[in-house]
């Protein structure tokens, strides 16, 4: 009979193969369940803190704000913070799966793999949540901005053609490839960062990592969607794909040109037709 650190390793692989499986799923399926939520949300009439177009507005948003002490700046920041993390779900979580997949090959023998799985994700939603955070005051800061200057009022397209030419020269820069480089290697990412000495720890801390390396490869295109409306559904679809298949597909790399010039030409529409004007 084979006894000992083998047997005790094929015996821990047998575990982690259908943890992976089960874990995978249940990403996939979060996933789904926020893009339904978007789509739900988006078609109601509270669709305004999807949109990031308003403060608050409704019987309902209005009477909880007179209720809650400072609610007018409160709850529309958490209306507008839970629909960012739905947007994180649906178009994050699923290229995260292979940093998973490889953290439950590592860790998936254990008795609290899943406590360990759910701060991993954790760790990057809270990353995102505050990239979102960051962009939101940015996005109210602008609005602010133009409603106190008559030219930005009137030359909104400004900001739009700006967001978009970033966004599109940022795909050339070496920076972004440095951050997707470390998304693209999810073995050497958990093998830096995780020795099971102070595992929830450990598990939090290569959550948090790896979502700022992501933010640092996708914060520009995902800046895109407060041009294009963050409750556009089919945008936001192309750009979850674009952004999975940047990270996850063997020729992501090679999306650095076709991705970068569409957006600068998206640029060039928006602000050509004001400017011959």
């Amino acid at each position: 009979m084979t006894t000992g650190p083998i047997a005790r390793g094929g015996r821990a692989a047998t575990l982690r193969e259908p943890r992976q499986a089960a874990i995978a799923a249940l990403l996939v399926a979060l996933a789904l369940s926020a893009w339904a939520a978007l789509a739900w949300w988006s078609a109601g009439p509270y669709a305004r803190y999807v949109l990031h177009d308003g403060w608050a507005s409704g019987a309902f948003v209005a009477e909880l704000c007179r209720a809650i002490p400072a609610g007018g700046v409160v709850v529309p920041a958490l209306l507008h913070a839970a629909a960012w993390v739905l947007m994180i779900a649906a178009m994050m979580l699923p290229t995260t799966l292979p940093l998973v997949s490889m953290f439950v090959r590592v860790a998936g023998g254990r008795g609290d793999a899943g406590t360990l799985v759910a701060l991993v994700v954790a760790g990057y939603a809270g990353a995102w949540l505050a990239f979102g955070l960051v962009a939101h005051l940015a996005d109210e800061g602008l609005r602010a901005l133009a409603a106190g200057s008559p030219w930005l009022a009137a030359h909104g397209w400004a900001v739009g053609a700006v967001v978009l030419a970033g966004a599109g020269a940022f795909q050339f820069s070496e920076w972004k490839y440095r951050c997707l480089d470390r998304c693209r290697t999810p073995f050497g990412f958990v093998a830096s960062r995780w020795r099971g000495l102070a595992p929830r720890r450990e598990a939090l801390r290569l959550g948090v990592d790896h979502g700022l390396f992501c933010v640092g490869c996708c914060f520009a295109l995902m800046l895109v969607m407060f041009v294009l409306g963050t409750a556009s559904l089919a945008w936001m679809l192309a750009l979850a794909l674009a952004m999975a298949a940047e990270k996850n597909l063997p020729f992501g790399p090679r999306l650095r040109a076709p991705i970068g010039l569409a957006l600068l030409a998206g640029a060039t529409a928006l602000a050509l037709p004001p400017l011959v004007a």
